[in-house]
């Protein structure tokens, strides 16, 4: 059985989405460990309410690879295979995705290569898309920019606010991740290039 672990800084809502499709069965993994880099994260509450590891390892004021460092060894100590950046509000060094090449998954909210950092939904109404919606992706050395796994839609209203879109996405991030990490989990797929093509 697969060992993920989930990186989070906030509330973890689509950690909670991986965890009931795991505890469904739909999933075929077990979670060894959640990481958060900020104490209060609600995430970490959550994690260990259903009798998972929790573990804060806070990262301010640290240098970015002693940081790194600190983490890849909570996650090899803890048998990881496959990372999940849920709403980890951090930038990964170069060595810590070397530690897990195309192993780390990363959802953002819109249609990657558009809109990448912060703020997607607010720059897609800047913007003024009429489709808007979320990417699931392995992450690589740049910015939201690595090969894409699963994208969903979402039809962006004209009387929608940065926070009435990012719900209606966020329904689609819960969906769409377990749909890429039980493609991950399979090895059912290959990259060639930028493509990930099922097998």
């Amino acid at each position: 059985m697969t060992r993920i672990g989930i990186l989070i800084s906030g509330r973890g809502s689509n950690f909670e989405a991986i965890a009931d499709n795991i505890s469904a069965g739909t999933i075929d993994a077990e979670i060894a460990v959640v990481i958060s880099n900020r104490g209060e994260a609600r995430g970490l509450e959550v994690a260990r309410g259903r009798g998972l590891r929790a573990v804060c390892i806070p990262s301010k004021g640290l240098d970015r690879q002693i940081y790194d460092r600190m983490v890849v060894e909570e996650l090899r100590q803890c048998g990881v295979e496959v990372v999940c950046l849920a709403g980890f509000m951090r930038l990964l060094s170069a060595e810590f995705i070397r530690e897990f090449p195309n192993r780390i998954l990363n959802i953002h909210p819109s249609l990657l290569p558009a809109f990448p950092g912060l703020d997607a939904q607010h720059q897609a109404l800047e913007h003024g898309v009429k489709i808007s919606g979320c990417t699931v992706h392995f992450v690589d050395e740049n910015l939201d920019a690595g090969p894409i796994l699963i994208q969903a839609t979402v039809p962006v209203l004209d009387e929608d606010t940065a926070e009435t879109l990012s719900s209606r996405i966020l329904k689609e991030e819960h969906r769409i991740y377990s749909e890429a990490l039980r493609l991950v989990i399979s090895g059912r797929y290959r990259i060639e290039g930028r493509r990930v093509i099922r097998t």
